[in-house]
Parts: structure tokens; sequence; C-alpha cells
């Protein structure tokens, strides 16, 4: 069998949305949560101070982030996929809290972590949310990008 490594930061995203989803379903606190998924084994592939930033953001700006992604979303917010739900925050936070990741690449994170844990044609759908969010978040960064 030929495994693949897992680069230590897509393997942050794949912990945050294990957190977030956590989160969503269990309505665990968020610490304990958070020391659950450190306490994996597999967490020492992954890039710690990248998750902690990540989940406790995107957790904490749950709220805010909601209101962002419910007019791209052509149906109500709590009938999405809470695996859906849990990429698209964390993107949300990447693209709003951190400016020096580029757009493409928290997409593209974003849709490989879709991959992962979601369903047949949820990259398609996460995909196309962001693709609209990152029209209104990073308008600057998009209009240096060259067409394609």
């Amino acid at each position: 069998m030929n495994k693949t490594k897992t680069p230590r930061r897509r393997r942050s995203r794949e912990f945050v949305v294990q957190a977030l989803y956590q989160s969503a379903i269990n309505h665990t606190p968020a610490p304990e949560i958070a020391a659950n998924i450190r306490a994996s084994r597999d967490f020492v592939q992954a890039d710690a101070d990248l998750f902690t930033q990540i989940f406790f953001g995107a957790h904490q700006n749950r709220a805010n982030y909601d209101n962002l992604l419910a007019p791209l979303i052509e149906r109500d917010l709590k009938t999405v996929n809470p695996i859906e739900k849990s990429v698209l925050l964390m993107a949300v936070y990447e693209l709003k809290e951190m400016p020096q990741t580029p757009y493409p690449v928290i997409i593209n994170e974003a849709i490989e972590v879709t991959k992962t844990f979601g369903g047949t044609d949820s990259h398609r759908f996460v995909n196309g949310i962001l693709d609209k969010l990152a029209v209104s978040l990073r308008p600057h960064e998009i209009k240096r990008a060259p067409s394609t």
C-alpha cells in the first residue's frame, strides 16, 4: 500500500474540522474538545499552534461566520451537513483572520478536507460557497490574481 504523508498544516485542518463537528454535535466545551483532540496519537502529525488558532477562532466566532455564510447558501444554514458546516467555518476563519495565507490555498485545503470527511459531492458545495465568500472577504487579493 502506497500511503502518502498528509502535510502538517492539512492534518491540523482535519483536526479542526473534527473539533468543530464535535462542538456542533455534542455541545462539549471547546477546551475539553481541544484536549481530547490533542490527546490523539496522530496529533503529533499536526501543527498544534495552527490547530489551536483556527479551532478556537472559528468556534468563538461561529455566530458571526454563520451570518456571513447564510446569504450565500440557498437553503437554511441549519440544514447544511455538519461536516460541510465545520469546513466552512474553518475556511471563513482563515479567510477573515489569516491574510498571510493566500485565499486559493485556503479554498483548496477546505476542498481536500471535505473530500476526506464529506459526502461524494460535498467538496463542490464547499468550493462554490467559498468562491463567493472570497470575493467579499478578499476583494483586493482576487483583483491581483491572474485570470485563467
